[in-house]
């Protein structure tokens, strides 16, 4: 049987860990739109480079 306090100490832990979870799950989704970024800003780069030579 579990006391109350161990009870909280687990409450507090899963809490703990479900937020670390979802921080991690937010930073591989802003690291994903960001790669993506860069890809089409440096498509743009290039086209516009291609003009100017043109």
């Amino acid at each position: 049987m579990t006391t109350h306090v161990e009870e909280a100490v687990q409450a507090r832990i899963a809490a703990a860990k479900a937020k670390r979870a979802k921080r991690r799950q937010q930073r591989e989704e802003l690291d994903e739109a960001r790669a993506h970024g860069l890809t089409a800003r440096h498509a743009a780069k290039m086209r516009r480079w291609a003009e100017d030579d043109t």
